[in-house]
């Protein structure tokens, strides 16, 4: 019996790595990005019932298992508030130091909102660079302006 998601995250990791597989094939079995069904996997996101049986098919997860990745997750998943993991760190100093300029620059630009984290898209390429390559990431949430009432 399945109590949890991160049980079905750990099922999934288990045959990713006994399979040899990489996101990327995951995500042409679903025809999703490659991000959205890798936070799909990690437990982030829900999928449609065809969506998971695929993955189900996939990584060879039992019926439950496929069943609980068409459940809303309980989203946020990092284990303590100031991450420990060395690049997850780093996307935490990056908001640290950019934070407030990233803030000032969109209220500057589009008003008083957020980006929406729902209406949202990710994009994460390898761009080749002499000097050693970089990791190229495009991050693009709708802007949600806060309405006066």
């Amino acid at each position: 019996m399945i109590s949890s998601r991160e049980e079905v995250t750990r099922m999934i990791l288990a045959s990713k790595v006994r399979k040899g597989l990489q996101w990327r094939e995951a995500a042409e079995v679903v025809g999703l990005s490659k991000e959205f069904v890798t936070a799909g996997c990690l437990g982030q996101m829900t999928f449609d019932k065809a969506q998971a049986e695929a993955l189900g098919q996939l990584f060879e997860l039992p019926d439950e298992a496929i069943a609980w990745l068409q459940i809303v997750p309980y989203k946020g998943s990092l284990p303590s508030a100031v991450p420990s993991d060395p690049l997850i760190y780093r996307w935490y100093e990056i908001v640290s130091v950019y934070g407030t300029t990233i803030k000032e620059l969109i209220h500057e630009e589009f008003g008083d909102g957020i980006m929406s984290a729902i209406d949202f898209s990710m994009d994460i390429q390898r761009q080749a660079d002499p000097k050693g390559d970089r990791v190229n990431v495009v991050l693009s949430g709708k802007f949600l302006p806060y309405k006066s009432y």
